[in-house]
């Protein structure tokens, strides 16, 4: 019986040990897909106490709390810190076999040096060790970041942010960390959303110009892509249930949004062609600026449409859709690629049924001007755990290539989450040592350690190309 989560956890042999030991654990990490806060980085925040880094904005947490019958009050509520704290506590014994329970032991352990289980009988003696630890100057948002080795992380804008946090970190020589802007125009793309026209006011301060006409949002948009782009961004990101691809004219899309501008109604398929015909805009904007574009595919938001109104989106309400994904995604892709306008592309999806359309999709525009030009993405969301994870790269290998894959990312709002490119790289390694010892890989450890090292850090440093 191996004990729990020891040096070998999740390794199953002796080559999967000498991949993740001598090959991958210190291989930097490239978190170019998260929801940190930039100010906290930038002013290198220094938190009060465990619960605020770890339990607020946390999610995957709040949904395993509410299943176990925790009161919203000791979730998202008023209750003191310590109180909610506590009544995670209670939570965890109960999250085993989930990957919160691996994570919640794993982060303890790699931050704080704390090998004791987290239990109600243990909780305030682990609060107050955490907390102690907290008040150092080690444990800022920054010390946090550079303690797990990560050099650089790549936030999530909105087009109308200023970037001034991005601005001020970017004049910090004290710091390993290097921090850079994602271009998230979501709100742009939504003609139907409730907000859309509060969102084009917004749009108009930041560019500083009106917009009155379709094309003077695509040109709002383009001096924020310039903008972005002169403050070290060179990613975008589009967390949209599923891409559109309609034959739609420049007139029709004009139409579309003048409609929408003087307060009538639209249609499902109107809000789908503008849609269609704004991401084809910007796809061709990326291209140019030789950015990166990410596709974060297939989730159903917002099903509960009371906590909706009682607590905003993103507080754990959301799930796997199945939406058709392949005909759209595969016209959308297929109208750039004509243009010769097709950006470098990770396509990251949702639901594991469609795995093998996505590894299949990226092999129909790779055209040999980039390695690994056209990404499968890790395992997101609901797919972030070890059976997610093993699924993407198993596909992605049996239809793809895995030594391009440019691997993992956080896609989390907390310091204390980046242990999971630790999970991830475990994963790896234990994949491959399992093919050497059934005799499906050589046993050549420095060839094997060498695409390893690739995976976990080497590809997606040569793929993004921060400076």
């Amino acid at each position: 019986m191996k004990p729990f989560l020891d040096e070998h956890f999740l390794l199953e042999n002796r080559m999967a040990e000498i991949l993740y030991h001598d090959y991958a654990k210190s291989q930097p990490i490239l978190d170019y897909h998260n929801h940190l806060p930039p100010d906290q980085i930038a002013h290198n925040k220094q938190f009060r106490n465990i619960t605020e880094v770890w339990l607020y904005g946390d999610h995957y947490k709040w949904r395993a709390m509410r299943t176990m019958g925790v009161d919203e009050k000791y979730i998202t509520g008023d209750a003191s810190d310590k109180e909610k704290f506590l009544k995670w506590a209670e939570t965890v014994p109960y999250t085993f076999r989930n990957p919160l329970y691996h994570w919640t032991h794993l982060e303890l352990k790699r931050y704080f040096g704390i090998d004791e289980l987290l239990l109600p009988e243990t909780a305030e003696k682990i609060y107050d060790q955490c907390n102690e630890q907290l008040q150092s100057p080690a444990y800022t948002a920054q010390g946090l970041l550079e303690k797990m080795n990560a050099n650089v992380v790549c936030t999530t804008d909105d087009p109308t942010d200023a970037l001034e946090y991005h601005q001020l970190h970017a004049k910090n020589t004290d710091t390993k960390v290097k921090m850079y802007p994602a271009f998230r125009p979501d709100k742009a793309i939504l003609i139907g959303n409730d907000n859309f026209l509060s969102y084009i006011k917004k749009l108009e301060q930041a560019a500083d110009t009106s917009i009155a006409t379709y094309n003077d949002l695509l040109a709002a948009l383009q001096n924020r892509v310039d903008y972005f782009h002169e403050n070290g961004c060179r990613i975008s990101d589009h967390g949209l249930n599923r891409v559109f691809s309609r034959d739609v004219s420049p007139e029709e899309l004009q139409g579309i949004f003048d409609k929408r501008i003087n307060g009538q109604p639209l249609t499902n398929e109107e809000c789908y062609e503008f849609m269609s015909g704004i991401m084809v805009a910007l796809g061709q904007m990326y291209a140019e600026k030789g950015w990166v574009m990410q596709l974060h595919l297939g989730a159903l938001r917002n099903n509960s449409s009371r906590m909706l109104r009682l607590l905003g989106p993103d507080t754990g309400f959301d799930s796997i859709g199945d939406y058709p994904q392949a005909v759209d995604l595969s016209a959308f892709l297929n109208s750039l690629d004509t243009l010769d306008k097709l950006p470098k592309t990770i396509i990251y999806n949702l639901n594991p049924s469609d795995n093998e359309v996505m590894a299949t999709m990226i092999g129909n525009f790779n055209d040999g001007s980039v390695r690994g030009k056209m990404q499968f993405g890790s395992g997101w969301w609901f797919l972030d755990q070890k059976d997610g994870m093993e699924k993407q790269m198993n596909t992605l290998s049996n239809m793809g290539l895995l030594s391009c894959f440019v691997g993992m990312l956080t896609d989390s709002r907390s310091f204390l989450s980046f242990p999971r490119h630790e999970y991830f790289r475990r994963i790896l390694c234990n994949l491959i040592g399992k093919d050497v010892h059934n005799g499906e890989l050589p046993n050549d450890e420095k060839w094997l350690g060498s695409i390893v090292q690739d995976i976990c850090y080497n590809n997606a440093k040569e793929y993004f190309g921060f400076q």
